[in-house]
């Protein structure tokens, strides 16, 4: 009988498989396929800078506050400060722009920050619980009630509602927010016009933003009439003016400051006295909608979170320590182990290899 000689396998081939069932990955593959945790996280939110920007998925009103806070402003260190600087007094240039730019630093910092999202539960903890809801059920299809748990906080009993997106049951205060899809501590209110949450880490920031942003609109709009006033002098009064004679006089970049700022004054000084009400009181716009305190639930109810000092209460909310974001957006996503292949005695095998030791083995 002829033994047949073995058939040679192309080289290429070999090691191919000899990489394939190598354990071990070069440090440029895997550090390709590390992600940090921003890339993959659950909610709606939009990620800049690595990760070290975080906004609201809708973001096209917060364009819409910066052009409007930077047109009119510009207008009027453009138009009307250099008259006012050299009629009136050096003094408000200044003091326009140390308002612009902590306006400014004001609504970015509020924008852009982690406004307090809870992590949501890892696979293990949602599937212990699902498999609780389940036990718990009555029958196939039967979904039970969102499931509540009760503690006590300053002698007040306060509801914890489980989220079923997050799969927590929600501390005090927190809330889901459909529009970011996260859970937030102190959940405030979704704003729009900064383009984010309102929660427990940049309360102070949105409501310093709104409190200088109205100073700020009250400044312009009070030293534009200045500047009309002071040109208008010797003329025989504004009023008296014909239509051409105003338009040489008020030039198109005044009136729409004017008009600007009458308009937003009311709304934006209205919002930073109710947010002053709310400081005072501690509580959340949300809170105060529900009317979660009021007098009207019972004669007991009362809010458990105030210290009843209206000084304590500002001090609590714009002074005290800014707690650490719980998502760790920037950190590392560990990659998922390569499952191994079939294995006979121990050690990984490759089927490229078991097909050359059996035409090794095989004669006729």
């Amino acid at each position: 009988r002829k033994i047949k000689e073995p058939r040679q396998i192309a080289p290429s081939l070999i090691s191919i498989c000899t990489h394939n069932s190598s354990p071990m990955e070069t440090p440029h593959t895997k550090k390709r396929r590390v992600k940090r945790k921003w890339q993959v996280f659950p909610g709606r939110n939009k990620f800049y800078c690595d990760g070290r920007i975080m906004m609201a998925k809708q973001t096209g009103v917060f364009y819409l506050t910066v052009v409007l806070i930077l047109v009119t402003s510009g207008l009027f260190f453009a138009f009307d400060c250099p008259f006012l600087a050299s009629n009136l007094s050096p003094a408000i240039p200044a003091i326009g722009g140390v308002l612009f730019l902590f306006v400014m630093g004001m609504l970015l910092r509020a924008s852009f920050s982690d406004p307090g999202v809870l992590p949501r539960a890892t696979p293990d903890e949602a599937a212990d619980v699902e498999r609780q809801i389940a036990n718990g059920a009555g029958g196939p299809g039967y979904r039970p009630p969102p499931r509540t748990r009760e503690v006590v906080i300053n002698g007040q009993t306060v509801k914890l509602k489980y989220c079923f997106t997050c799969k927590i049951f929600r501390p005090p205060r927190a809330s889901h927010c459909s529009l970011c899809d996260n859970c937030v501590e102190r959940f405030d209110h979704h704003c729009p016009w900064v383009g984010n949450c309102v929660g427990k880490r940049n309360y102070r920031f949105f409501y310093l933003f709104i409190l200088s942003l109205s100073f700020l609109t009250i400044f312009i709009f009070a030293f534009v009439i200045t500047h009309v006033i002071l040109s208008d002098r010797g003329s025989g009064g504004l009023w008296m003016l014909s239509w051409k004679q105003c338009s040489a006089f008020l030039h198109w970049c005044t009136v729409l400051e004017v008009v600007v700022c009458f308009f937003s004054v009311w709304s934006i000084v209205g919002l930073s006295g109710f947010h002053t009400y709310l400081i005072s009181s501690n509580q959340t716009t949300n809170e105060d909608i529900k009317g979660a305190w009021s007098s009207k639930r019972g004669k007991d109810n009362y809010n458990p979170y105030s210290s009843g000092s209206i000084l304590t209460n500002c001090c609590t909310a714009l002074c005290g320590p800014l707690p650490p974001s719980l998502i760790d957006r920037r950190g590392f996503v560990e990659p998922d182990s390569a499952q191994p292949m079939a294995q006979s005695n121990g050690t990984n095998t490759c089927p490229l290899t078991q097909l050359q030791s059996h035409m090794v083995k095989s004669v006729e």
